[in-house]
């Protein structure tokens, strides 16, 4: 019964949407900052070198980057507020969950083996929240195909963050361009 009581409080701090990052991956993780009165958004990429702490609200990972030859890691809350946005750039087939040894790595010595990764797939639909799936629109022009089911999540979001999350999306398209 405890448990069923603690998993519906948790249910409430996690995100229902999420990014599944794994040790191994280089990622860009978008985080608001508060300047003031001024909310903007920045970016921290690198390695992320450990995941820890399941899929629950206390789930964190670290990830480390060289900033000017010197080493910055930081530890990320997987279900903060604060981050609006994690970008799986890359994926390193690993053996270990810890990637602790890469901090003495640098030049070709820190390479890894790179998978293809698709961004797609790691977008997670979280177990603990409620997801109500819905009913495709129909179209006549193809009857022999199956109707495909959306799934929606239904989340309040303040307007602050929902204003961020926009302005995101506006600042990484001529990113995306090469």
């Amino acid at each position: 019964m405890s448990q069923a009581i603690l998993r519906k409080v948790a249910a409430k701090q996690v995100k229902p949407m999420f990014t599944d990052v794994r040790s191994g991956d280089r990622v860009r993780v978008y985080t608001t900052v508060k300047e003031g009165s001024k909310e903007r958004t920045q970016y921290f990429e690198g390695l992320v070198i450990r995941r820890r702490g399941g899929i629950g609200p206390e789930a964190t990972f670290t990830v480390r980057r060289i900033s000017s030859g010197i080493g910055v890691e930081r530890i990320f809350p997987l279900h903060s507020p604060k981050i609006t946005k994690i970008e799986v750039q890359r994926a390193a087939k690993v053996r270990r969950a810890k990637l602790h040894y890469m901090r003495e790595r640098a030049g070709k010595a820190a390479r890894m083996k790179e998978v293809p990764v698709k961004q797609a797939d790691r977008e997670v639909i979280h177990p603990w929240t409620e997801v109500k799936a819905k009913p495709a629109p129909s179209s006549q022009a193809s009857d022999k195909q199956a109707p495909v089911k959306t799934a929606t999540v239904e989340t309040k979001a303040k307007p602050a963050v929902a204003k961020a999350k926009s302005d995101v999306a506006d600042e990484t398209k001529p990113a995306e361009k090469k």
